[in-house]
This record gives C-alpha cells, sequence and structure tokens, in this order.
C-alpha cells in the first residue's frame, strides 16, 4: 500500500532532527502544527546573493540566527547580505519551549570568533550589525565579555558600522551586563518574549522581571544606547497583558518595541494557540507609539533582527530631531 505524507506537518526527518537538537523535549507530548494563513507567505531562499551570503558565512565557520531559529525571513534578508551572527557556539543551555535553537552541553568558547565575525561584517558590507548568542549559563560571566569582544573588534575592522546587541539576560551571573555596556553597542536588545503569566511554560529559565530590569538597568548606565525588546504572539496571551508589558517596558525607558507572530518549529515545542491577524498587530503600533515607543515593528513576520539597520536609521533621527 502507498503511504503519502503530509511533508509540512509529518515528515519523520524532521521528528528525528527535532529529537537530536532538542533532547529536552523528547517526553513532551506532540502539539499540532496549525496551517499558516495567508498573510504569512515568504521568499524561498535560493538567489544569487542568498548562495554569496551563505558562502562567506561559512568561509568564516560561523552561526547565525537566521538558520539554528528556521527564521522565515531568511530568503529575503540574505539576498541583501543581511546576517544576525550567533556568537559563542549554537547550543544553548536553556530550553525554552518556542525556541528551535538546539540545546545541550555547549564547547568551549573560541577566542578567535570575535575577529571572524568582525571580517564577515567587512565582506557583507553591513553598515549595521546585529550580534545574538545563546544563552551560556555555564559562564562564570554568562558569555559578556566575549560579546564584548566582538562589538571591540567589529568597531576596529568597521569603524563606521553601527552594532546591535541581542543579548540574553545573564541571570545569576554579577556584573556581567556591565561588560556589555562598557564596550558600547549602538542598541542593546533583550526580548522579554513573552507576557508574565506564560513564563513557566514558554521561558521557563528566565524571569520576568529580572529581564525587564537589565533593560532598565542599561539606560542607568548608559542613557545613550537605545534600548529595545521584542514580544511573540499567539502563543495564549491576552491582549491586555501585551498592553501591560508596554507599560512595563515604558516604566524601563525602552526605546523600541519589536512584536511579531509565534510560529511553531516543530511538534514538539509550544503550539500556535492562534494567529494574529495583520489589522490586530497595526493596531497594538499604534497603541505602542501612543504608549511613548520611539520605535515600534509589529507584523506578523517581524522578528527582533528583520529591517533592524533601517529601523535604527529612523531611530536615530528621532533622537536627533528632538534634541534640535
Amino acid at each position: 500500500m502507498t503511504v503519502l505524507l503530509d511533508l509540512l506537518n509529518d515528515d519523520p526527518r524532521k521528528r528525528e532532527a527535532a529529537a537530536v537538537r532538542h533532547p529536552e523535549k523528547a517526553h513532551r507530548p506532540d502539539t499540532p502544527l496549525a496551517r499558516k494563513p495567508e498573510w504569512i507567505r515568504v521568499k524561498a531562499p535560493g538567489s544569487a546573493a542568498w548562495r554569496e551570503t551563505g558562502a562567506i558565512l561559512r568561509g568564516g565557520g560561523l552561526s547565525t540566527v537566521c538558520q539554528e531559529a528556521s527564521c522565515p525571513n531568511i530568503g529575503e534578508c540574505w539576498e541583501k547580505k543581511h546576517a544576525t551572527f550567533l556568537v559563542m557556539g549554537s547550543v544553548c543551555t536553556r530550553a525554552c519551549a518556542f525556541c528551535n535553537v538546539a540545546t545541550g552541553l555547549p564547547s568551549a568558547l573560541d577566542s578567535t570568533e570575535p575577529e571572524r565575525v568582525a571580517e564577515a561584517t567587512a565582506k557583507l558590507g553591513l553598515s549595521h550589525v546585529v550580534v545574538t548568542s545563546v544563552d551560556r549559563d555555564d559562564l562564570e560571566d554568562g558569555g559578556a565579555g566575549h560579546i564584548a569582544e566582538t562589538i571591540r573588534a567589529i568597531r576596529a575592522a568597521c569603524p563606521t558600522t553601527t552594532i546591535e546587541v541581542l543579548t540574553p539576560d545573564f541571570l545569576r551571573k554579577e556584573g556581567a551586563l556591565e561588560k556589555v555596556v562598557a564596550a558600547r553597542p549602538d542598541v542593546f536588545n533583550h526580548n522579554l518574549e513573552t507576557v508574565p503569566s506564560l513564563y513557566v511554560t514558554v521561558r521557563p529559565g528566565a524571569r520576568y522581571f529580572h529581564s525587564l530590569r537589565l533593560l532598565q538597568r542599561v539606560k542607568e548606565l548608559d542613557p545613550a544606547i537605545f534600548t529595545k525588546s521584542g514580544l511573540m504572539v499567539g502563543l495564549g496571551e491576552a491582549r491586555n497583558e501585551i498592553l501591560q508589558v508596554m507599560d512595563d517596558l515604558r516604566v524601563a525607558d525602552v526605546d523600541f518595541l519589536t512584536i511579531g507572530q509565534y510560529l511553531q518549529p516543530t511538534r514538539k515545542h509550544h503550539e500556535v494557540v492562534r494567529f494574529v491577524t495583520p489589522q490586530e498587530f497595526e493596531a497594538l503600533s499604534t497603541i505602542a507609539y501612543a504608549k511613548g515607543f520611539s520605535m515600534v515593528s509589529a507584523s506578523p513576520l517581524t522578528r527582533s533582527s528583520h529591517h533592524a539597520g533601517a529601523n535604527f536609521e529612523r531611530l536615530r533621527e528621532k533622537r536627533l530631531g528632538a534634541s534640535r
């Protein structure tokens, strides 16, 4: 008898790959994979520029969150030679229910990585670069020193390139945040990811108010650094909870908010409870601006580093305009 597989939802190769990447999720019951609505469409990767970007990254032995987190915008971004570097390896010590980055025991830090990131930044011709990382709870400073070294290496190789970092929460890592801030990135991003009531199931290794305080502390240490945070929606949060998170972020003086649709990587990850419509995203954007954010990016396919360079320029222009 011939058996037809739904390769979107039931490809056994995907289940095997997920088991290797996420052994801590293997015991979890499968959750349904919802079919994506018509407004979530992305360009398939494969252009010549996309291949060139991949070759530069492979040549430098570098990881990107675009690949490791299965970002839906990889085709669009890599075609423009925009890539978000993932430093400190591609294995995370956390096991968030939404994330497709592999989990387990990471390897030792590679001291040559900051220079390789800087070289790739120059080869890609990036005017704005985004550097993120896995969580490294195994390190005394959570990897803060490594991130700071990466910032300094990029500054030395590409002095006109603006730098955005998307950091872990450095939970219980005293003095770690100060190392990153001292390296003076142009944008400090740390994502809250979801509303407080969902942390225990979606982001169990993190603490909502610690993450909020981290963002507030950046401004206290260096008011010139732009701060940024992001939320996923569609995980089961209530609308009023989203609005409360906005208020919390404004109290912490966060400049830039991103809001995007959660997309489920595998059946072992948190299910998509709801697909939020483009009209709802527009309404959330309007409310966020009314609450005082200087920059808001809210759409189904919004991700932290999507259009980061263009958004940074708009953010910087707003600050310059306000100071005149």
